[in-house]
């Protein structure tokens, strides 16, 4: 009885829905509507360019985008420059990023175990071994 009553509650609630869906058929929701037009609002502190100045529409995205991510002319709130100096923004050099690939630039050697590691071959572990006490 109680299956009956599931199918029949079923069935009349899924009559409701009338067609299936799947049909083309229907309207297109952004024709209906008007777009506004475009207004300019009238901005009368805004002065005329200055000839041979640069202009802001310039700049690249990827200049844009290296200036964001590496400290261009944004300001910094207290808490990034808080944080930026407790990291020794302040005492690093400024050019590192360039000479650390320098062939003269000088590293500690950490010694054989390290360059062994840095110089293994990359695989999935399956080959590991572990000998303890350096047998």
């Amino acid at each position: 009885m109680r299956k009956l009553v599931l199918v029949a509650l079923t069935a009349l609630a899924l009559a409701g829905c009338g067609r299936s869906g799947f049909d083309r058929a229907r309207p297109d929701e952004f024709a209906t509507a008007r777009q506004a037009p475009l207004v300019i609002p009238p901005d009368f502190s805004l002065t005329p360019p200055q000839p041979g100045a640069a202009r802001p529409q310039d700049t690249s995205p990827a200049s844009q985008a290296l200036d964001a991510l590496f400290g261009g002319t944004a300001p910094r709130s207290p808490g990034e420059t808080t944080a930026l100096s407790a990291a020794g923004r302040d005492i690093a050099d400024t050019g590192i990023r360039a000479s650390v690939g320098d062939p003269k630039t000088v590293v500690v050697d950490k010694g054989s175990v390290t360059r062994d590691i840095v110089a293994a071959p990359q695989g999935d572990g399956q080959a590991a071994r572990v000998a303890a006490g350096g047998q």
